[in-house]
């Protein structure tokens, strides 16, 4: 596999250049030149990003509120009401927001967030019925259990396949051993069907000592999950301790291994975790970085707008504050190219639009919502 380190691959000449005026100088990549343009600025640490039929988009905030973005990027000033008990948290708060496949007929949006409770925070996915400002019928559909006082690894990504089913990504909440636990959800994949149901086919469905809703297990926080627009078949990435960011394509009843084995290392030390990097009965990852990248948000480029990219997969990176292109051939990583280094910020999501063009959310007290169009 070619792994391309050099965060500044591909920016040419004047990107980094100070004044740069991003809506109308060209960027030149591998495969396509694009410019950016910026849509919608205030928003703070936005997480996730949703796509109304109306040309409308949802934004969740981290702090805890869900604001709606008419279709020329004005933010409206006042956030849709109605949600759920959540509380920001250390890495939680506000988590994804996406929309039931039927949303058009139905309008339930789905949202992942951090839940107080007695014995600390748990990630939580609850779903409302959006009428104009505010959320109807709001129900919990999913709970982390136990719940824990830390706050990093809530996870938090809802991805619905197409076969309707909903997958929730849950991070190991700062406890590693959580995850090669059957009987806690930390760690996991979940799987259920778009009312809160187990579906009939979960491999854990009738293991004495696990929990029926888990669908894969042994990872360490899972924060960017998308479909093969091919295949249909889901990946996944979830971050590393001190390298080992990985990319999974999740099966049913696999462990992914953390923290038995790792591409990582403790923190500081650089001291091994766990029994190296392999382990007959684990999965190894189908791509890993070192150093970590820190990915949040993923998208299958799949539109119109820039052919070339077409079957690419993008991912944003907190760390090095860039976008991360990877192109592939079936299940395998040949080339990866990194974009924007340190010209927006730390890439929170990464989301292809209806119209075929790439969006993506900064991470920032004032974070942006921007797009990227082609050049010419």
């Amino acid at each position: 596999m070619i792994r391309n380190l050099c965060t500044c691959l591909c920016l040419i000449g004047a990107l980094s250049a100070p004044g740069l005026a991003l809506s109308s100088d060209a960027i030149i990549s591998e495969q396509a030149s694009f410019r950016i343009e910026r849509l919608t600025s205030g928003l703070e640490h936005p997480w996730s990003l949703a796509f109304l039929p109306d040309g409308r988009f949802l934004v969740s905030e981290r702090p805890g509120r869900l604001r709606m973005i008419a279709a020329d990027g004005r933010l409206l000033a006042e956030p849709i009401q109605g949600l759920p008990t959540l509380r920001e948290h250390g890495q939680g708060g506000l988590l994804d927001v996406v929309l039931h496949p039927k949303f058009a007929t139905n309008r339930w949006v789905y949202l992942s967030y951090s839940e107080p409770g007695r014995d600390g925070f748990g990630t939580t996915v609850a779903r409302g019925r959006l009428d104009g400002m505010q959320l109807h019928d709001t129900q919990v559909l999913f709970r982390l259990l136990p719940k824990s006082s830390d706050g990093r690894h809530f996870g938090g990504r809802l991805v619905f396949d197409r076969q309707g089913h909903l997958f929730i990504t849950l991070g190991d909440r700062g406890k590693r051993q959580r995850a090669q636990d059957l009987g806690d959800y930390a760690g996991s994949l979940i799987r259920l069907n778009a009312d809160g149901s187990i579906p009939a086919d979960n491999p854990f469905l009738n293991h004495p000592k696990a929990q029926p809703e888990i669908y894969s297990y042994g990872h360490r926080n899972i924060q960017g999950a998308s479909l093969h627009p091919t295949s249909g078949r889901l990946w996944t990435h979830e971050h590393g301790p001190q390298g080992g960011d990985e990319i999974n394509l999740p099966e049913a009843g696999v462990n992914y291994g953390w923290p038995v084995i790792t591409h990582g290392v403790n923190y500081g030390t650089g001291t091994r975790i766990g029994e190296g990097t392999a382990k007959p009965g684990m999965a190894e990852p189908l791509y890993h970085w070192i150093p970590s990248i820190a990915p949040s948000g993923m998208a299958f480029y799949s539109g119109d707008q820039f052919p070339a990219w077409n079957g690419d997969l993008f991912i944003g990176s907190l760390k090095f504050r860039l976008l991360v292109r990877l192109e592939l051939n079936g299940q395998r990583v040949v080339n990866e190219e990194r974009l924007l280094a340190n010209v927006l910020g730390r890439i929170r999501d990464v989301r292809q639009g209806p119209d075929g063009l790439l969006y993506l959310l900064t991470d920032a007290k004032r974070g942006e919502l921007v797009r990227l169009v082609p050049a010419d």
